[in-house]
């Protein structure tokens, strides 16, 4: 069998599984107290010191989210400058796919039958960074499953690993850590809204684009029917 319908087939029971069990087990089983042991250390840990409030309060403010921005449009640019320009016009085509794919799997993950509040917004009698940081921030969403913050970071993760190099996806691991934490340690996602609700759209929706050849084939049909820059 191919080796890539062997990662197609292994992705999707993978991601199938992993939501299964969350979705299926009473009151989430295992995964629920998982998520309660992670939510009360973190929530724990605001009444314990201000300087902690203020630091998750301005990761968890919505101009925060420029820096994972800036972090991934800086790792995809250190290829595009050193790209030929017959590499740069392909760089900004899959980047206009990797747009749209974020916009299809988020929809996707909409499209999952869960009406899940934040921790904040479950548990009674917790600290609420909105209140302590004396700031503008967020700890609460009214439906947090799957996290579309954490699904962003790792659609353009699987995108540069397969299109860019390994020391890329590398990177982009590293920033779906870093960039998705504030949301968990601030109350405003469980753990398993990133990794079992984001991770499931995206190990799903990926498989299909990356491993079948579709997104390829989008990519050369882009460059063969969008006009190219004529040079003087």
């Amino acid at each position: 069998m191919h080796s890539k319908v062997v990662r197609l087939i292994a992705w999707n029971l993978v991601a199938i599984a992993i939501l299964a069990s969350w979705f299926w087990l009473p009151n989430h089983g295992f995964w629920f107290d998982i998520d309660s042991r992670v939510f009360y250390y973190f929530n724990n840990k605001l009444g314990e010191s201000q300087a902690w409030v203020n630091v998750i309060g301005i990761a968890n403010n919505r101009a925060f989210d420029l820096v994972a921005i800036a972090a991934m449009g800086l790792l995809y640019y250190s290829y595009y400058r050193k790209a030929t320009p017959e590499q740069k016009r392909r760089l900004l085509l899959l980047g206009l796919l990797m747009l749209l794919t974020a916009v299809g799997l988020n929809q996707l993950g909409r499209a999952i039958p869960v009406d899940r509040p934040s921790p904040t917004l479950t548990f009674e009698g917790v600290y609420r960074l909105t209140e302590l940081a004396g700031f503008k921030t967020k700890d609460s969403s009214g439906d947090s499953f799957p996290g579309d913050h954490g699904l962003m970071l790792m659609i353009f993760t699987a995108f540069v690993w397969r299109y860019l190099s390994w020391k890329a996806g590398l990177w982009g691991g590293l920033f779906v850590l870093v960039f998705s934490a504030p949301r968990v340690m601030g109350g405003a996602h469980w753990l398993t809204d990133i990794y079992v609700g984001a991770f499931s759209v995206a190990a799903f929706g990926l498989s299909w684009l990356l491993l079948t050849g579709v997104m390829d084939s989008l990519l050369g049909w882009l460059d063969q029917y969008l006009p190219k820059r004529r040079r003087v």
